[in-house]
């Protein structure tokens, strides 16, 4: 079954978001790795539950080593993945700091799904092939990426990814952090479902109102809200 697979929050730096997981959420990630056709990199951080039982937050920024540059292009698409080159979320980051920007579903066959949404007139984007290296091994999955970056309802639209014979929690320590829920408010809701059930998120809640992703998270500071 389609499920969540990642939440995603966007720093300026891993460093900066490293202190912003600590203060936040009492925690420290664990080092991901490098995305080369992206000139991204990332922290992570298990928050899998019975309900969310492969779940993970991503804390991801601008990797500064990549030899892109903050305003080159992708070495596969003109614009990043998840926004992360639009002038208006990147100043937001930059002046309030770290931020849940969007999530990332799971899917057992991407093309069938990003073909369903087309039928609806939603252009999730482009299939790529994508990796990383890992201290377990070579991580390998298939990502929905739009030319333009965008990440589609304000962020409340899931990226769309098929992992390979490996995903990443199945090396991922526990991190003392659950997430207990996730909720989408979105002006253009019935829309919004409409689209969640074409990917096969029947249970995902979706209230009418400005577009907003709130994830409530066990933590061992109690229970903390973070949202966009």
């Amino acid at each position: 079954m389609p499920t969540l697979d990642h939440l995603v929050v966007m720093a300026a730096s891993l460093e900066q978001g490293v202190a912003w997981c600590e203060a936040t959420l009492g925690v420290t990630p664990v080092p991901g790795g490098e995305h080369p056709l992206m000139g991204t990199h990332n922290r992570l951080l298990k928050i899998a539950t019975a309900d969310f039982s492969q779940a993970y937050l991503e804390i991801i920024a601008v990797n500064p080593d990549a030899g892109l540059g903050d305003s080159a292009v992708c070495s596969v698409s003109p614009a990043r993945w998840f926004d992360m080159d639009e002038p208006a979320l990147r100043e937001r980051v930059q002046r309030d700091g770290p931020q849940l920007i969007h999530w990332v579903a799971a899917v057992d066959d991407i093309t069938a799904t990003v073909t369903a949404l087309a039928a609806q007139n939603i252009d999730r984007g482009k299939i790529l092939q994508a990796s990383r290296q890992t201290p377990s091994g070579l991580l390998q999955w298939q990502i929905s990426v739009r030319d333009d970056g965008q990440r589609l309802f304000d962020g409340c639209l899931p990226t769309l990814i098929q992992w390979g014979d490996t995903h990443p929690t199945h090396t991922m320590p526990g991190s003392g952090v659950t997430l207990h829920s996730l909720h989408l408010r979105h002006p253009k809701a019935d829309a919004l479902r409409r689209a969640l059930v074409t990917t096969g998120l029947t249970a995902m809640a979706v209230t009418d109102g400005p577009a907003r992703i709130s994830a409530t998270l066990q933590t061992p500071k109690g229970l903390i809200e973070i949202h966009t």
